[in-house]
């Protein structure tokens, strides 16, 4: 089957498919270029929306780390100073007092050598908060009476206020 001529040649009409895609396909500029960048203008934005969240993360650093230190003061108190206390208790048959204190988890009390089989902390160091002070500790409690007391004087670093970290 053959063609003619001017059944070849002749003008094509656009279909109906090709009319719906010319309208699906966004507007172009006069310019005749595609223009595929960021404004400056959008570029700003984005800046000062990262600058925003950088100053909000760097301000909340503090309370982070404040609380941090409290947990891990709070832990301390409550849970990791219980095994060698027990362990001196079960050796020396009681509690270090409050004279002897938490040395005497380290190194002998001079009354007591015989029985003592420390040291029970793996550090030569008594432990510090994390204010760098040194832990309270009392035998028998004020909070605790028939144990003892230790605690953290916190981040104001003063005795018996509100801030006090304890194991009560």
């Amino acid at each position: 089957m053959m063609l003619s001529n001017s059944v070849r040649n002749a003008p094509r009409t656009k279909t109906v498919g090709s009319k719906l895609l010319a309208c699906l396909r966004p507007a172009r500029r006069n310019s005749g270029v595609a223009s595929r960048a960021f404004t400056l203008l959008e570029i700003m934005i984005a800046l000062a929306i990262l600058a925003l969240l950088v100053g909000l993360a760097v301000t909340n650093l503090d309370t982070i780390f404040g609380n941090a230190q409290g947990t891990t003061a709070k832990l301390f108190v409550s849970e990791s100073i219980k095994l060698p206390l027990s362990s001196y208790r079960i050796a020396m048959g009681d509690y270090p007092s409050t004279a002897e204190g938490l040395q005497a988890l380290i190194t002998a009390p001079a009354s007591r050598t015989e029985s003592w089989h420390g040291p029970y902390f793996s550090d030569p160091k008594l432990p510090v908060d994390p204010w760098g002070e040194p832990y309270v500790y009392k035998y028998p409690g004020v909070h605790n009476p028939k144990g003892y007391d230790i605690y953290s004087k916190g981040p104001d670093k003063q005795d018996g206020t509100a801030d006090d970290i304890g194991n009560w």
